[in-house]
Parts: structure tokens; sequence; C-alpha cells
């Protein structure tokens, strides 16, 4: 049995020019999935958007951190199987390592690390792990993969289990 590290919240704020995959509307149905190993979380429908506004949290529980949080869009369709809109993933290990130290010393808003978009990962700006009201969080800005056109935003932030060896 794995050994559960903590909890990882990820807050689905919005995407942004997302895929139309309505002609007759000129919009689509989006939604995300999440997975992280055999996890799998799954945001609302937000109906006729290109831009969705979700705003949702959805949480992982955290046993490797070695493997990454996958995510994928869909659009909800009636009578036929989901259209993909588009995939990205993101490696939670910096995230994980740093969340788990003492940041006791640190002051409020204190950048712990930044990240970079490269070939390696989906990022489509660079990204900060920061301190904030006593939390360790990061907020993600995603470019999807396997179409032509869409970004995801999201906001982690790293809950400690009590018990639970930092």
């Amino acid at each position: 049995m794995e050994c559960l590290l903590g909890l990882l919240k990820v807050r689905v704020m919005r995407g942004l020019n997302l895929a139309i995959c309505d002609p007759l509307t000129h919009s689509s149905d989006p939604y995300v999935v999440l997975r992280h190993g055999s996890q799998k979380v799954k945001s609302s429908i937000r109906y006729h958007s290109i831009n969705p506004e979700w705003n949702e949290e959805l949480t992982l529980s955290i046993t490797n951190m070695m493997l990454p949080v996958k995510i994928e869009v869909f659009d909800k369709d009636t009578f036929t199987k989901d259209d993909s809109m588009g995939d990205a993933e993101f490696g939670i290990l910096d995230f994980v390592e740093i969340a788990k130290q003492d940041h006791s010393h640190l002051g409020d808003g204190a950048v712990m690390k930044t990240i970079h978009p490269d070939k390696e990962n989906c990022f489509a700006a660079e990204s900060h792990i920061t301190w904030k009201d006593g939390k360790v969080s990061q907020d993600i800005v995603l470019k999807l993969r396997n179409t032509d056109t869409g970004e995801i935003i999201l906001h982690l932030q790293w809950v400690n289990i009590p018990g639970v060896s930092r």
C-alpha cells in the first residue's frame, strides 16, 4: 500500500480560447478531467462557451509525487462520444518537495521557485510556487496539446495531512 503524502487541491479557474466543437453554435460545452495515477476527478460542464469559467476545486490524494497530473478537456455531446478538446500535464515533484518543507520563516507572498515554460512541460507562462496565507500554492497556465488552440488556468494548493511526516 502506498503512503499518503498529502492532498493536492486543484482549482480549475477557467479556459481560454478553447476549440469550437459545435459549429452550429460556434461554441463548445467543455468540462475538465484530472487524472493522477488511478484517480480521476471531473469538473462540471460549462455550456455554450469557449472561454468557460469554472472556479471549481478538485482534490487529488498524492501518494506518488513522481507521477504527473494529466488534464483532458472534453466537449459534452448528447448523442455521440464526447469530443476531445486537447490535453496537458504538469509535474508535481518540485511542488510537493517544497510543500513538505518548513516555511515558518518565510514572509507572506514569498516565491520559493519559478518554473519556466519549455519543451518538457505544457506551461504557457512562467509559474511561481509561493507561500501565501500560510499555504504553499501555485498558479499555472497550461497550453493544451493535440488541438489548435486553448489554455487552462489552474490554482494549486497543498494540504498536509495531520500525522503524516514531512
